[in-house]
């Protein structure tokens, strides 16, 4: 109840999502009407799908560690940046996260994307700038790391695997919708990059002492 009151765009976001996506689990026509189709949307055809692509996944594992994240990162962060910019936050980067894939693939009449990983990385990366030093850890290993140090090890690792990786996950769409969070998230709040750096330094100082 309290997040429904602190986050209400986050609360209805990871309803939708779930909902949806379980109904698209038993639904083929439901399924093939949201996801995305490059090679149709490239030729302005079920453009819609840049969003509804976002709302549907490709099993239980794939929804749930999407959610997963979003469940720790959205309600802690709609507080921070605002109702309706969180709202602006995670639709553009549905959007921006998809539109390298679609221009990318978009001769490719065989790929399709769907996931709402690109959101969910910008949520995580926009609370990123908000608190660096937090703890977050790089499944499986069980160690605790920075927030910032994290950031940095994803960017590389989604970088390095858009290119070289053939594991059939849209590693553009992470990238993307990461760096799309960060990007966001500073043109609403400006003032947050010299607290984001100024965290860091405190913390590098204090560990020098």
């Amino acid at each position: 109840m309290e997040n429904l009151l602190t986050a209400p765009v986050a609360c209805v976001i990871f309803v939708i999502t779930i909902i949806t996506s379980l109904m698209a689990f038993s639904n083929e026509n439901l399924y093939g009407k949201l996801i995305l189709h490059p090679y149709n949307v490239s030729r302005g055809r079920y453009v819609y799908t840049v969003i509804t692509s976002g709302l549907i996944h490709k099993d239980w594992m794939h929804l749930f560690f999407n959610m997963l994240s979003f469940y720790f990162f959205a309600f802690q962060l709609e507080p921070l940046l605002g109702h309706w910019q969180f709202a602006v936050l995670y639709i553009a980067s549905l959007i921006l996260s998809d539109m390298p894939s679609v221009m990318k693939h978009r001769e490719n009449y065989n790929y399709y994307s769907l996931g709402a990983s690109g959101a969910v990385s910008a949520v995580v990366f926009s609370a990123i700038l908000y608190n660096p030093l937090g703890q977050m850890m790089i499944l499986p290993l069980p160690i605790p790391i920075p927030a910032v140090i994290f950031g940095i090890l994803y960017l590389v690792y989604c970088s390095y695997a858009s290119k070289y990786s053939r594991d059939n996950i849209n590693h553009d769409a992470h990238l993307y919708g990461a760096l799309s969070g960060l990007m966001i998230t500073i043109i609403f709040h400006p003032g947050i990059l010299p607290g984001f750096f100024q965290q860091i330094t405190e913390r590098v100082q204090s560990m020098m002492h």
